[in-house]
């Protein structure tokens, strides 16, 4: 298990776990990423990503990159 940043772009992993307080944690919910969900980094720029989760293309912080675990 490790955080979505330290994963290769353009590789599928499974999203095992969504860490963070409860409102971060909706959040990231909200956007698609649950456990047993399917996640692709597109790209990384200072650390930032662009995400493809659920069909949809999504920015997420490296901050938020490091409560979902792959």
């Amino acid at each position: 298990m490790m955080p979505l940043g330290f994963a290769n772009v353009g590789e599928e992993n499974t999203i095992l776990r969504v860490g963070g307080n409860p409102e971060t944690r909706q959040h990231l919910e909200n956007l698609g990423f649950v456990a047993g969900g399917n996640v692709t980094i597109i790209s990384e720029m200072g650390g930032n990503l662009i995400v493809n989760v659920k069909d949809s293309r999504i920015a997420i912080s490296k901050e938020m990159a490091q409560k979902i675990m792959v």
